[in-house]
């Protein structure tokens, strides 16, 4: 199976002023179409040479993970974003969000905390377990939370790749940002 570089859904410049465009063309158009390039490169010959995305992560490790779980982790990001976005889920999402944490507010900030309080790279995910019971999950470097048995929903990206051009290395004020962004409809399409 050959991966491609997923398609963004807006333009480079269409989530500015949260996410640049320069960010947008460094991050999705060379770090993201990288992974790909290595992965594409990695698994001919090999027992994932036609496998799903989400097989390779939950089955691999070194090399082939790390590209697999990359590119995993950035399509679910790069498509949970719209200019439009923003505001508050709706809906069982927003029940089940208030079932866990009292209030979307108290989620926020205990996601934003998870985010910033993760040492190094990797990502921070509201998921889903296999009884649809929400928890927010820490992953470092290509993690995901596929390899876990959970489904992931919505993950903010905390390599400093993400959010270095606009943030430099205020990581707690990109993770504020990106709730203006937030596309809930897609959100709540993987719930």
């Amino acid at each position: 199976m050959k991966f491609e570089l997923v398609k963004l859904s807006y333009a480079t410049d269409a989530l500015e002023p949260v996410i640049s465009k320069q960010t947008i063309e460094f991050h999705h158009g060379k770090h993201l179409q990288a992974y790909v390039n290595n992965l594409n490169n990695l698994v001919p010959g090999t027992k994932f040479e036609n496998a799903d995305l989400e097989t390779i992560v939950k089955e691999s490790e070194g090399g082939i993970f790390n590209n697999a779980g990359q590119i995993l982790n950035h399509n679910l990001y790069f498509t949970q974003f719209s200019p439009n976005g923003g505001g508050e889920p709706s809906g069982r999402l927003a029940a089940a969000i208030d079932a866990a944490w009292g209030s979307f507010e108290n989620f926020r900030k205990e996601f934003e905390t998870a985010g910033v309080g993760l040492f190094g790279s990797g990502w921070v995910w509201l998921a889903k377990d296999k009884d649809g019971k929400l928890l927010i999950t820490k992953e470092v470097n290509a993690g995901n939370p596929v390899t876990k048995g959970f489904v992931p929903l919505l993950g903010f990206d905390v390599w400093e790749h993400a959010y270095y051009l606009d943030y430099q290395n205020r990581r707690a004020d990109h993770l504020k940002e990106l709730w203006k962004i937030v596309d809930w409809k897609i959100v709540e399409c993987r719930f």
